[in-house]
């Protein structure tokens, strides 16, 4: 009798058991919040544009055909690093956030275009005053050299600068994230060396000024740095969230300081690289102020966009003019 006790007693555990996995199993399924492959969903009439991913997975365009891939975030900064895949931004608006947040300095200004290279028109923006002023080379996001940047040139320009915001994309403008993908995979990395080379030549043909930096958003910031390891007269180079160099023998080259802006949600430069860049800068002994910006992410500083975070874009401007005051003048 007590056996037979056991037994049932045995089997209604076990029944007991099974419906709690039962119910963990389905929770735990619920939970996570599934989506199909991205071209799936773009088959299944998805646009593009509200390709979503499932839960714990990072969002990027291939660079090679522009489709959507859904990647573990320990593998995006990688194959952005290595060219496999680039960020994918919300599509560009003409909304304009910046007035309150990039304050105007003492100087009014004047601006024009100038044709510098080849079919590239830069936008000059200096002090209507007469008087020598620092340079600074100015380069745009992958959207290109677009009114943002003509607004962020004239800002600059107030605080005492030459700026001469160039143009990487031959008079080209995207307005979608595939437009920009196309125009960056349209032109090769020499190419942009050159322009941005021809860009300080002029600058200091035209004006000779004493000290010339650079400052660049996102695709921009990564040609920021790029400027900076393949043209020795710089003085001053500030990055915003760009894509980075970490090894300590290729940054050597760079004589002069280095401010770095990064955001701790980025998975395509993850605080993890921007640490290693930061070591790398101290080890070869450049003077460098890098800050990682808690709870935003890629490409906050931009005032046309939806990640946009006005607070620690503020802080960011700040330590921007005070980095170039210090440096350049």
């Amino acid at each position: 009798m007590n056996l037979v006790k056991s037994m049932k007693t045995r089997v209604v555990t076990i029944i007991i058991l099974s419906l709690i996995l039962g119910l963990s199993q389905i929770t735990l399924a619920e939970a996570i919040a599934y989506h199909p492959p991205p071209l799936k969903q773009i088959h299944q009439g998805t646009d593009p544009g509200n390709v979503t991913c499932t839960e714990g997975l990072e969002l990027v365009l291939k660079f090679s055909n522009g489709n959507p891939a859904c990647l573990k975030p320990d593998s995006v900064s990688k194959l952005i690093e290595r060219g496999w895949a680039i960020h994918i931004l919300p599509d560009y608006t003409t909304e304009n956030n910046n007035s309150e947040i990039f304050t105007l300095g003492e100087h009014s200004v004047e601006a024009m275009e100038v044709n510098y290279f080849q079919n590239s028109n830069g936008y000059l923006a200096k002090p209507a005053a007469d008087g020598e002023f620092p340079a600074v080379i100015m380069i745009h996001e992958w959207w290109g050299l677009n009114e943002n940047i003509h607004d962020m040139a004239e800002k600059l320009a107030s605080h005492g600068y030459i700026v001469f915001a160039v143009d990487l994309y031959d008079g080209q403008v995207a307005t979608t994230s595939d437009e920009a993908r196309e125009l960056r995979s349209s032109f090769e990395e020499q190419y942009w060396i050159e322009n941005m080379n021809v860009a300080t030549k002029y600058l200091q043909e035209q004006y000779s000024p004493e000290k010339i930096g650079s400052i660049g958003w996102c695709f921009g910031g990564q040609q920021s740095l790029n400027l900076a390891l393949n043209n020795e007269d710089m003085d001053a180079t500030a990055i915003y969230y760009g894509r980075l160099v970490t090894e300590p023998e290729t940054l050597s080259s760079i004589d002069w300081p280095i401010l770095g802006i990064f955001a701790e949600l980025d998975q395509g430069i993850p605080p993890e690289q921007v640490n290693e860049f930061e070591s790398a800068l101290n080890e070869v002994g450049i003077t460098n102020d890098i800050h990682i910006y808690p709870g935003v992410d890629h490409a906050f500083a931009n005032p046309s966009g939806e990640r946009y975070a006005p607070e620690a874009t503020m802080d960011a401007w700040q330590k921007t003019i005070e980095f170039f005051e210090e440096n350049l003048k």
